[in-house]
């Protein structure tokens, strides 16, 4: 092999090491200790925002968004560092841009569906939301995504863009709410007799506001029952523990005072004799 082509490889890889070597190296050192500063800028700013009266949902947003942008400056930094161009960066960024956001179209949505969130506030971290059947208490709004918690543990992942866009079920937003308890009972009973008797059962509960105090209406008269709905008023996050307890409160209520519920029957005619016999429907 030609020594003379060996010699000018070297010679080429050495100017090209002496003319890259230093740039490499302040890069690598400035990825180091940017992302050290990055680490505690970040931590400096969720204490502030942990010290600060900032809702939580604003707070994780905050925080995402903010690493967001300071390793892209660290990675404008490093760029600057090894010889490319504010120029060249601005056409990189713009057809990086383009390319992403034709790409990436759902998630500039959900960005964009965050922002919407944080501005608007429909909801924030901790309320009670239904979104497209999904039920459960918000943990975390992120820039992309909203997380909840359903009752039975599970987390759901929703994007923002989605939530949006669609119908939000904020069952907390107000202080109170109401239960309302569907009842059947026959056309023989006596409607005097049962609202007092509903109406002391629901009562007796300590969760259950005063203002407006509870009430028993009829709502309906059906072929075989009356439909009856007891009304009571709970703040808002005692709801679902208040609703079961008053299930059991006016069922022991109605077990002490001998009045059944309505169950449905039919007469059912068998033979030519056409002797009724009565079956219960469950």
């Amino acid at each position: 092999m030609d020594t003379s082509f060996i010699e000018t490889i070297k010679a080429y890889v050495l100017d090209l090491l002496k003319y890259i070597g230093p740039k490499l190296l302040y890069a690598l050192i400035s990825i180091i200790i940017g992302v050290i500063v990055i680490r505690l800028l970040m931590r400096l700013l969720k204490a502030t925002l942990r010290k600060s009266r900032v809702e939580l949902s604003l707070k994780t947003f905050v925080e995402s968004l903010s690493i967001f942008v300071l390793y892209g400056l660290l990675f404008t930094l490093v760029g600057s560092l090894l010889g490319v161009k504010a120029t060249s960066f601005l056409a990189i960024f713009g057809a990086a841009g383009i390319a992403v956001g034709l790409a990436l179209q759902g998630s500039l949505a959900n960005f964009a569906g965050g922002v919407l969130i944080l501005v608007f506030k429909p909801f924030k971290v901790g309320d009670l939301i239904e979104v497209s059947t999904n039920l459960g208490h918000v943990i975390k709004i992120d820039i992309l995504y909203t997380r909840i918690e359903t009752f039975d543990g599970r987390i759901i992942t929703m994007p923002n863009g989605n939530v949006a866009n669609s119908d939000v079920d904020n069952r907390t937003m107000n202080p109170i709410r109401r239960i309302d308890l569907s009842l059947k009972f026959p056309l023989t009973e006596s409607l005097d007799t049962l609202r007092p008797i509903l109406v002391k059962a629901m009562e007796q509960n300590p969760n259950i506001e005063s203002t407006p105090a509870p009430d028993v209406w009829l709502d309906q008269i059906g072929e075989s029952e009356l439909q009856i709905t007891a009304r009571s008023w709970v703040e808002s996050p005692l709801y679902w523990p208040t609703y079961w307890e008053q299930l059991e409160a006016v069922k022991k209520a109605l077990d002490q005072n001998n009045i059944e519920m309505h169950v449905p029957r039919r007469i059912v005619y068998q033979g030519g004799e056409h002797k009724p016999s009565v079956k219960n429907d469950n």
